[in-house]
């Protein structure tokens, strides 16, 4: 059981986890929130599906709060820190669902993202919303402090039945498109073609709703701004077969074809988890970017996944795929759902690279238990330091079910502050009787997790990633080229 705290909106408080913990003492972890829904449709003491950004000292987070069985949650909840994790200031966001507010317009509320608009001073809160089940158009707050927001404002026609919308914000003074934000979402109504909006003030209007040069369709994008204004859009296929990317070079007026980056090759994730290969992304001080995702291809039979991962220094040529080494390829652990984030202060071959992921520790596990882990590289991923266990066990069945099964997200997030990386990440104790007991948890503020030593699956030694033959740059030949 958790221990007691206040649920006030926008109290602020600072709760070490009483959930399963990291046996090994190395971890202290905070819970961030909690959900305070009672309604009777939803499933109570539920939250799952988090993001975070780092922005200097200040941190913000976004999440869903008392999760649905077919779909959504009561409300958006928030989890935002103005001194790099020491505390922690939580909330609802206003004006989206009914359940929050009976004058509000919508039935539920999904797919949270964030930005930081760095021209209009703004936090920028990216929201699905949903009529009953389906999906509208995304809808964005904004916020001075992270803490404070705006009502919503939808970014394209309502009859469009979004899905899986992100957001980023091009914060660059060298861009000539500085100021200019971007919503990504597909049209699950209409084959998922992909949509790009844009706007160039502070989320207060929008643009029309742009697709790629050759109207693809896709699913799960993360769209990323380089230092030159450049926008790449990572997205799988709609069929999840492969990794694209499509780029705009003209803030938004146009985006490209897209082209194949990498194919993807998953296992099947056994204990009714909800999860799929949907790419993390990130983008280093040089405009590298950075996509990472649930893989198998370099196991035998396909057998377990790890996390592989590919960078490009323009969205147009990709690296090929490397592991993320974290156990030997011989292990049984499978891994999965990662969040990944880069140090926009570092770049190249020596850019600080964090991914948050889940796993279990077999694979074909009968009664299967969720931990998280957290590896981190400070050489563009070139070597990795020893993976550090932030949590777990616990039973996946403890965790919000849904129609497509056991959640913990289609997503999480990792960010930096300062040279610390944050996960945001659901936990789950056991329920009690029909009542949850699933929140939000990240690392508490301090030292970086950063063993002494640097690890490989084979041994305490620097070992380089192992890279396939392909005709395609290897990463690391990409990361040298930007020093």
């Amino acid at each position: 059981m958790r221990a007691a705290l206040s649920l006030a909106v926008g109290a602020a408080f600072f709760v070490f986890a009483s959930l399963p913990l990291a046996s090994d003492g190395t971890v202290t972890l905070v819970q961030t929130s909690s959900d305070p829904f009672t309604n009777n449709t939803s499933m109570h003491q539920t939250e799952v599906e988090p993001d975070i950004l780092g922005v200097g000292t200040t941190m913000v987070s976004l999440f869903q709060a008392g999760r649905f069985y077919d779909g959504g949650s009561s409300d958006i909840g928030f989890a935002t820190s103005t001194n790099s994790g020491a505390s922690w200031t939580m909330g609802f966001l206003p004006g989206l669902t009914k359940i929050q507010n009976p004058g509000n317009p919508f039935d539920r509320a999904s797919d949270p993202a964030i930005a930081f608009d760095a021209k209009h001073g703004l936090w920028l809160a990216s929201v699905l919303p949903l009529i009953s089940t389906t999906g509208q158009t995304p809808v964005v707050e904004s916020s001075p402090d992270g803490i404070n927001w705006s009502k919503p404002v939808q970014v394209g026609p309502p009859s469009i039945f979004g899905d899986k919308n992100w957001i980023t914000c091009d914060d660059s003074t060298r861009s000539p498109h500085f100021g200019n934000c971007y919503v990504e979402f597909d049209d699950a109504g209409n084959g998922e073609i992909i949509n790009m909006v844009t706007t160039s003030d502070g989320g207060a209007t929008w643009g029309p709703v742009r697709n790629t040069a050759d109207f693809a369709s896709g699913i799960g994008g993360q769209p990323v701004v380089r230092p030159n204004g450049t926008v790449v859009v990572p997205i799988d296929d709609a069929f999840e077969g492969n990794v694209l990317s499509f780029t705009s070079t003209n803030g938004g007026g146009s985006w490209s074809s897209t082209v194949v980056a990498s194919s993807i090759d998953e296992h099947f994730v056994n204990g009714s988890l909800r999860t799929e290969s949907l790419p993390s992304a990130a983008v280093d001080k040089a405009g590298n970017v950075y996509v990472a995702w649930q893989d198998c291809r370099f196991r035998n039979n396909c057998a377990e996944n790890d996390i592989v991962m590919i960078v490009s220094p323009d969205g147009v040529h990709w690296s090929a795929p490397s592991r993320v080494p974290i156990d030997a390829t011989t292990s049984t652990v499978d891994h999965f759902i990662p969040g990944l984030g880069v140090n926009p202060l570092t770049a190249g071959a020596h850019a600080h690279i964090g991914i948050t992921y889940y796993y279990y520790t077999d694979t074909n596990c009968s009664v299967c238990t969720l931990r998280v882990g957290f590896i981190q590289s400070a050489n563009g991923g070139a070597t990795w330091h020893a993976p550090v266990k932030l949590t777990g066990p616990f039973n996946v069945t403890w965790c919000a079910l849904t129609d497509q099964g056991y959640m913990v997200g289609d997503y999480q997030g990792t960010s930096y502050s300062g040279t610390t990386a944050f996960g945001m990440f659901a936990i789950a104790g056991r329920p009690t009787g029909s009542t949850f007991n699933e929140a939000m948890f990240t690392r508490s503020g301090g030292p970086s997790l950063r063993p002494q030593i640097e690890y490989s699956s084979y041994g305490e030694r620097p070992v380089p990633f192992a890279h396939s033959d392909h005709p395609r740059r290897t990463l690391q030949q990409i990361v040298e080229s930007t020093i």
